[in-house]
């Protein structure tokens, strides 16, 4: 028995309209995967920064790790635990979904758009006069805290280097801490994915490039200048 061609063609369309249906439903959007902040979002929300407390980054870095190892039996749970730097609190910050590959500090292609807009930012007008801290964290995924501290510790680096080494931007207004989970984006759900965003902090202004006083003559530059008299 043979279809008549318009149920044919009815039917082609009914299979296109499934199969645009199921590419819908598997696309990044749909998967989760945040869109590229808006340049202007970036700016506004780093640029509030007046003074804050000075943070000796070098020396956080054994800070963290160390508790990290900590196995105290009066440990409270993870929703309870103390944050390991309360100072970043003070700081202007802006929240981004950055993709990494699995276990590792690999920044995934689709994110890189979303690095072009952080780095554009840096170099917009009002962010010039500032330095910034890129902080990575860590929900409760199950793997050991102190993996979590290194991992947290290398993705943050990887977006700096990205930042720096791709998008050309003075290394000296970057610097990267990782504190897994020893503090948390969203403290109340340690096991939320928004607890694997990256931080990026307004934490200092940059000193004035003032120009270099000429160096005072020695005495030796002044015997020389009164022979030639």
């Amino acid at each position: 028995m043979r279809v008549p061609m318009p149920l044919l063609r009815l039917r082609d369309l009914g299979l296109l309209a499934t199969f645009a249906a199921v590419m819908a439903a598997t696309s990044p959007a749909v998967r989760g995967q945040a869109a590229a902040p808006a340049r202007d979002d970036i700016v506004n929300a780093l640029s509030k920064f007046e003074s804050g407390p000075e943070l000796d980054i070098p020396a956080l870095k054994p800070k963290i790790i160390e508790r990290s190892r900590s196995r105290g039996k009066n440990e409270p749970e993870a929703s309870k635990r103390p944050p390991i730097v309360p100072e970043l609190r003070e700081f202007p910050t802006f929240n981004v979904a950055i993709q990494f590959d699995v276990d590792t500090p690999i920044i995934l292609p689709e994110s890189y758009e979303t690095m072009g807009r952080i780095a554009d930012a840096f170099v917009n007008a009002p962010l010039l006069p500032f330095s910034f801290l890129i902080v990575g964290h860590s929900d409760t995924n199950g793997k050991a805290r102190e993996a979590n501290v290194i991992l947290s510790q290398r993705r943050a680096d990887a977006v700096r280097e990205v930042l720096v080494n791709t998008f050309k931007i003075s290394a000296k207004r970057i610097q990267s801490l990782g504190i897994g989970e020893e503090q948390f984006i969203d403290q109340a759900k340690p096991a939320s994915p928004v607890n694997l965003q990256i931080q990026i902090l307004t934490v200092a202004k940059t000193p004035d490039q003032q120009p270099a006083a000429p160096a005072a003559a020695t005495p030796a530059a002044k015997k020389s200048a009164k022979k030639k008299r």
